[in-house]
């Protein structure tokens, strides 16, 4: 029940070229950074990258997408990275994109075994084209597929050896669901605890989810667009 590995090089050490990844966070929020890094240092490549967005230039999966290792995107949002709108524009890049809700809600029929789901986002445009749509009670549906990954690579705040996570505020978006999904999920954690030491009741992953875990070290945490209100003069 131990699936502690030493670190990112031993937890991403099977993956291969032209394979499928989930990668959490939403924004630059929830990020498996120490993954990510460790999969550009091996560059491997063709891959088809799962996550709510693209990252930045030079942070999270736009590393990834600056070492031209992934052949296709599927993602709900990509507006803050120039590499991306650069290849995609040029055709070195495929990209997918679906709406926030269906995305999650496909990671999460993976997670639950089931082969799709039926949603009315999308139906009318771009998104439905070549898509089955059926009708139930008088409206339409499109059908798509449950997402088939690879691997899952998440990050959570706090984990246990065996397993168990727990994620911290905006970080608990994408990671939980994609956590599910993976046919192998990694999860990188930025405190590692021994079994018993996580609140049961506060566990957002069990651990039955989650085959690897290590403790990363020294996150960035970066802020994908610092705003702040304008100090009223009294």
């Amino acid at each position: 029940m131990n699936k502690v590995v030493s670190g990112a090089d031993e937890a991403i050490r099977d993956i291969a070229d032209g394979m499928t990844l989930m990668l959490g966070g939403f924004g630059l929020c929830g990020l498996p950074e120490k993954c990510i890094a460790a999969l550009v240092k091996k560059g491997v490549k063709e891959l088809t990258c799962i996550s709510n967005n693209a990252g930045v230039d030079d942070f999270g999966i736009g590393l990834m997408l600056k070492q031209r290792q992934v052949k296709k995107m599927i993602s709900s949002y990509v507006g803050e990275n120039a590499e991306f709108e650069r290849q995609l524009l040029s055709g070195e890049l495929e990209v997918e994109l679906i709406p926030q809700g269906t995305l999650a809600t496909l990671c999460m029929a993976a997670g639950y075994g089931m082969p799709a789901i039926f949603t009315p986002a999308g139906v009318g445009t771009e998104v439905a084209i070549g898509k089955e749509i059926r009708n139930f009670s008088g409206k339409d549906y499109l059908m798509e597929m449950a997402f088939d990954a690879d691997f899952a690579i998440v990050k959570a705040w706090k984990g246990d050896t065996m397993g168990n996570l727990v994620y911290r505020s905006t970080a608990r978006n994408f990671n939980p669901v994609m956590a599910m999904a993976g046919k192998i999920t990694i999860a990188e954690v930025e405190e590692l605890v021994q079994p018993g030491e996580l609140d049961p009741d506060h566990i957002h992953t069990p651990g039955i989810y989650v085959h690897r875990i290590f403790q990363g070290e020294n996150y960035e945490k970066r802020i994908e667009q610092r705003t702040v209100r304008i100090r009223e003069q009294g």
